[in-house]
């Protein structure tokens, strides 16, 4: 099953270092995929030289298309963003640290199906500092209990998603929560998930915007609003039942 066209997109906040290679990267690859593709970035409000290389890129590359917030918005708004830009078939996204290869876009297609909507990618090996995998595993076991997900690693932000999917679920979160709203909404409306190995990287430029002991705290706060909302009240499936 080949998609007919497919939007990548990557959220970029100070990724002055690695996004041109990710964006030359998704442009290569896709090629060999599809003959209708696009690549977007959002620049959430970068403060580095992100917003200058991204202009040098669009200036040569004429399928690469830029969206610039003004200020930082968060990682959730910079998801949202790129969401409602894409125009092709398939939404491909990933983060523009350069911690996945563009490259695997290619295992997600082939991993495509009749009935698949969104295919996921499963880190086959986390290359992060020992404290982050400490973190992210009792994150990972944590969420996945408390929203009874199913998938084997909801924190990959390495997905091929149909883009009319977010025609029909909306997302709210400014935030890193969207991941897990995202995720649970497309879980409980029934869309069906593939899932494919893919490499992780150490992150050769910059530094995570989450593992920080503020963020963290901040991020326990919206996770328990997030888990009221979508596993207690369910407020996704009651607005769904009435339209």
């Amino acid at each position: 099953m080949r998609p007919s066209g497919i939007s990548a997109f990557f959220p970029a906040y100070n990724d002055g270092g690695t996004i041109p290679s990710m964006v030359i990267t998704a442009l290569r690859t896709l090629a060999a995929i599809t003959d209708d593709y696009e690549v977007i970035v959002v620049n959430d409000g970068s403060s580095d030289y992100t917003a200058e290389v991204l202009e040098e890129l669009a200036r040569v590359y004429p399928k690469v298309r830029l969206v610039h917030h003004p200020r930082n918005r968060g990682y959730g708004a910079a998801l949202r963003t790129g969401f409602a830009s894409a125009t092709k078939e398939w939404l491909f996204y990933t983060d523009g640290d350069a911690q996945y290869d563009p490259h695997e876009i290619k295992a997600l297609v082939e991993a495509l199906a009749p009935g698949v909507d969104i295919v996921n990618g499963f880190k086959i090996e986390r290359h992060d500092p020992l404290h982050r995998i400490i973190i992210g595993r009792i994150y990972h076991y944590f969420v996945k209990f408390a929203f009874g997900f199913k998938l084997r690693d909801v924190d990959c932000d390495f997905r091929l998603i149909r883009r009319e999917i977010f025609d029909r679920v909306p997302l709210e979160s400014d935030t890193g929560a969207i991941c897990l709203e995202m995720i649970k909404k497309f879980q409980d409306n029934g869309y069906t998930f593939a899932e494919v190995p893919v490499h992780h990287y150490h992150r050769a430029y910059g530094k995570s915007q989450f593992f920080n002991f503020p963020r963290l705290f901040r991020t326990a706060i919206q996770l328990w609003h997030l888990w009221w909302k979508l596993v207690v009240r369910r407020e996704h499936m009651r607005a769904r039942s009435t339209s």
